[in-house]
């Protein structure tokens, strides 16, 4: 099963052969590095960008406004906090043009703690994205999802910030990408450049499929009928396995749902599990001070109150301005599988 750098680099591939994707660019996003986490490796429209995340941004804003469909890459996310005023630009175009300024781009950049990145490698953006009004936002947490939702970002006229959880980049997948060789292996010689010279190398890519997963629409990982939970990004796959655990071990059948989008989110996806199940906790790793779980949950009071048998619940970073280079100091400001699952039990055990 291909991992997600290689479903996003094999989306990025459809879209340069059949979605008229001309050029793909960034800091070191060419040959021959392809990208800090190989996502643009062996990709025919990938060159390498000025170490400039402005310029980047502004690039790709060009470039779509004259009618192309760029895909630009800021290294990590840690770095795109520059640019905030571009981003407003990109996402405010269409709109305030009365739909005439199309801005068909996609800024991708890796998101999130969990490489012991330190200071400027381990930031979120989550938050702060969902408030550029006008730009889609999308994080997917399997590199299936991370493949359907490349093919409509890039699709879409409206710019699309495309957030790549950094710790799962790595991980692979349960499911084959249409089009993908089951074979793991195969999949490695054809697509990953070897270690050392890769001056004559080229890919050699599986006749890959169109796949797009709608953005705003999102995915019910497991059902349940005890509690909600509504995560996204790193911390999809690891709610996930703490509800698989909790259920057989008898302690709760837990509703799982992966956002996957987070503008537009998919509140009838929201709504619908909280009904059933009357309990509801938010997790993610953002900063737990305007964080976007704290909105859901303003929603949430407002308009289900009523419905709720328990008060609503988020599990999220600490307000710190950073996080620290040693383990400890990381594990100790985001959420681990440890704090999800004391979470979880406390809100179970909240009576109704």
């Amino acid at each position: 099963m291909a991992n997600m750098a290689q479903a996003i680099r094999m989306a990025l591939h459809y879209g340069e052969e059949n979605l008229g994707v001309k050029e793909i660019f960034g800091e070191d996003v060419g040959a021959p590095l392809g990208g800090v986490f190989t996502v643009s490796q062996g990709l025919k429209k990938a060159w390498n960008s000025p170490l400039d995340e402005r310029g980047i941004v502004g690039a790709a804003l060009g470039l779509a406004w004259a009618g192309f469909r760029p895909v630009a890459e800021v290294q990590f996310v840690d770095y795109i906090f520059n640019t905030i005023d571009l981003l407003k630009l990109c996402g405010n175009s269409l709109w305030a043009s009365g739909g005439k300024f199309k801005t068909p781009m996609v800024i991708m950049t890796p998101t999130g703690s969990g490489i012991h990145g330190s200071l400027y490698h381990s930031h979120s953006f989550d938050s702060i994205a969902t408030k550029i009004h006008g730009m889609k936002v999308v994080c997917p947490s399997t590199p299936l999802d991370a493949y359907g939702l490349m093919l409509s970002a890039i699709k879409d006229d409206n710019p699309v910030l495309f957030l790549k959880p950094k710790a799962l980049l790595r991980a692979k997948g349960v499911e084959l990408i249409p089009g993908e060789p089951a074979d793991e292996k195969a999949l490695k010689d054809m697509i990953d450049a070897p270690i050392g010279d890769r001056s004559n190398w080229k890919p050699k890519w599986p006749k890959l499929e169109d796949f797009s997963i709608p953005i705003g629409q999102a995915k019910i990982s497991r059902e349940g009928r005890d509690a909600t939970i509504i995560t996204h990004g790193r911390l999809a796959p690891i709610c996930l396995d703490v509800a698989n655990e909790f259920a057989e071990a008898g302690h709760g059948d837990l509703e799982v749902i992966d956002l996957r989008t987070l503008i537009p989110y998919d509140w009838n996806a929201i709504t619908t599990s909280i009904r059933k199940t009357g309990r509801v906790i938010f997790i993610n790793e953002e900063t737990e001070i305007t964080n976007f779980g704290e909105h859901l949950i303003r929603r949430v009071v407002d308009e289900m109150f009523y419905e709720l048998a328990v008060r609503p619940r988020l599990l999220a970073g600490k307000a710190v301005p950073g996080i620290g280079l040693s383990p400890n100091l990381e594990y100790a400001s985001v959420p681990q599988k440890v704090d999800v699952e004391n979470a979880i039990r406390e809100l179970l055990a909240d009576p109704a």
